[in-house]
């Protein structure tokens, strides 16, 4: 009860789903004395109804288990809140600091049956409570994910995100969705294109900033992605970037010149691809190191034991692309190198020059191929997207 200055106040209120404006009998009107009615009672703010929302709804059924269940309180708070399975299982989650919401923090099963509870409390110790039981999709097909590059790795300035599915993609605006890539400190522009249905590539607008460091999140864990297709497991990664290191490789010069965050660290003697096996001309990135490798033209289609052929172990070599182009130690054609070109398409050098330009850098740093006389470097050889411009590389690629 409401008691006035001038003696006992009766009031009028609404319980549970409404609290409407309570207004005293007697009270002192503005400007007046005890009971005048020459203006208009005072009254409370609207209070909000006390209830409590549940997602996915009771009886809810093909429920994406990726998606989180989230139960939200208007006019109080949450005071319980929960989701089980079928099994007794409890799903972890966690409430909002001003206990308005709460949300699973974990991902729940395929073709389970869950039931969420939840109980909340307004200001005047009034409860209420909600259950829904649901149903989560059993999927036609799971699809795993693998990427490149993986945990903990430093890369380039250059490198390219590459994403393979092992089932072609239906919905690719809901896996570009699912996929997130964080530069920091600060933040770059960046895009997916499509190479194939199985395979997404996600590249900054420009080369990364030096030791900067790229977080990955490709929460595809039950999400549906097209076709009754889900995800089958989370990957998440993070990369550290390295010194900025760009090759420049000149065909007409046979000199590459090696700058290291923007200051010429070196210039080094080449010899690249010979007549009809021309390099192709264009950035590359670097794919993969290795030491004491074969070189093998069978590899790209040419059999070894044949006239152009050959399988030859180097002690230096770092793939540039799919198609075979290395740069690599090779010390059968030092005369050569800074004179003229005569390899079968890769980057030959001196094993002490080879030596060092692998020491000091990284998958994903950058060479550029120019004055080759060779053809125009694909796009989809290897992880050479910075082919493609960007304004044409940001509509996507192959997205229907």
């Amino acid at each position: 009860m409401v008691r006035g200055r001038w003696g006992r106040a009766a009031v009028a209120c609404a319980a549970l789903v409404s609290l409407a404006a309570c207004t005293a009998e007697g009270a002192t009107a503005v400007g007046g004395q005890p009971g005048s009615t020459s203006a208009p009672a005072t009254s409370t703010t609207p209070v909000t109804p006390l209830s409590l929302a549940v997602s996915p709804a009771n009886t809810a059924a093909d429920v994406a288990p990726g998606e989180p269940v989230t139960i939200s309180a208007a006019g109080g708070k949450i005071t319980q809140a929960g989701v089980t399975g079928e099994d007794g299982r409890v799903v972890a989650g966690a409430l909002s600091a001003d206990g308005a919401t709460w949300a699973t923090t974990e991902g729940l099963g395929y073709g389970k049956t869950y039931t969420a509870t939840a109980t909340a409390l307004d200001a005047a110790g009034k409860s209420t409570t909600a259950t829904s039981t649901f149903t989560t999709v059993t999927p036609r097909r799971q699809t795993a994910l693998s990427m490149n590059p993986l945990d903990g790795q430093v890369v380039g300035v250059g490198q390219v995100f590459a994403f393979y599915f092992d089932t072609a993609i239906a919905d690719k605006a809901a896996a570009e969705k699912a996929i997130k890539v964080v530069t920091t400190p600060n933040a770059v522009e960046g895009a997916f294109h499509w190479f194939s249905d199985k395979e997404v590539h996600w590249r900054p607008k420009e080369y990364l900033p030096a030791h900067s460091t790229v977080t990955i999140s490709a929460a595809i864990y039950g999400k549906p992605l097209g076709n009754g297709v889900y995800g089958r497991a989370d990957r998440n990664a993070t990369i550290t970037v390295g010194d900025s290191v760009v090759a420049v490789a000149d065909g007409a010069t046979h000199q590459m010149t090696v700058t290291v965050n923007g200051v010429l660290a070196r210039t080094i003697p080449i010899s690249m691809g010979k007549k009809a096996h021309e390099t192709p001309a264009g950035t590359y990135t670097v794919m993969s190191e290795h030491r004491d490798y074969t070189m093998d033209s069978s590899t790209y289609g040419v059999p070894a034991d044949s006239a152009a052929g050959y399988r030859t172990k180097v002690e230096v070599a770092s793939r540039m692309s799919n198609s075979g182009i290395f740069y690599h130690s090779a010390p059968w054609s030092v005369r050569d190198q800074g004179a003229r070109n005569v390899s079968h398409g890769c980057i030959n050098m001196t094993t002490e020059a080879a030596n060092w330009l692998q020491s000091i850098s990284n998958k994903g740093d950058v060479i550029v191929v120019q004055n080759s006389g060779g053809p125009v470097l694909e796009a989809w050889d290897g992880l050479s997207d910075w082919q493609i411009p960007w304004e044409t590389y940001k509509q996507g690629g192959k997205r229907g």
